[in-house]
């Protein structure tokens, strides 16, 4: 019994200790992105930054205020050297924002993908608003910077011309 016992709580020892999951932006930088939604365009910007956002159930307001900083600030934009050194704010660039809980797919077993660290819906769309709250905060002030957004929860047909391609995983642990 006493082996049972400490087995047990050995197990949920570890399963605690596992790395916690944050936040996940994939960015794309863009030279056009568009969203549609039963064949309407809801959001589109031309050079910018396309984020496909996940979110799990960890994150809070300041994981928002972390990606949401760290994605303005980005220099993944060229300089006159054809260096990356310039943010989307510097080259007054914009921001299309799409959720994507399919960024937590886990396939560690199967092929059937498993979404049990993605955030409950109600989670991820409070979170996913916060985003984009700070994100509109932060390019204030910058007359040709725009943030535009995807339906959350809804089915999308994301259109987009990738730039290099670039593309990025922004995660905080």
């Amino acid at each position: 019994m006493f082996f049972l016992i400490f087995a047990q709580l050995n197990s949920n020892l570890h399963i605690h200790s596992r790395k916690h999951h944050r936040m996940i932006a994939l960015v794309q930088r863009v030279k056009q992105a568009y969203v549609d939604v039963e064949g309407t365009t809801i959001g589109s910007i031309d050079k910018g930054l396309l984020v496909l956002l996940g979110v799990t159930h960890t994150d809070t307001s300041a994981t928002c205020e972390w990606i949401a900083q760290k994605l303005v600030t980005l220099r993944i934009f060229p300089d006159d050297e054809g260096k990356m050194n310039r943010s989307v704010l510097d080259v007054g660039g914009s921001i299309l924002v799409v959720s994507q809980f399919t960024l937590y797919g886990e396939l560690a077993k199967g092929t059937r993908p498993s979404f049990i660290k993605a955030a409950r819906p109600e989670h991820a769309e409070s979170l996913y608003n916060e985003l984009i709250t700070k994100l509109r905060e932060l390019s204030a002030g910058h007359a040709n910077t725009h943030i535009a957004t995807g339906s959350f929860g809804a089915m999308m047909d994301v259109h987009l011309v990738n730039d290099g391609p670039v593309t990025l995983i922004i995660e905080r642990e």
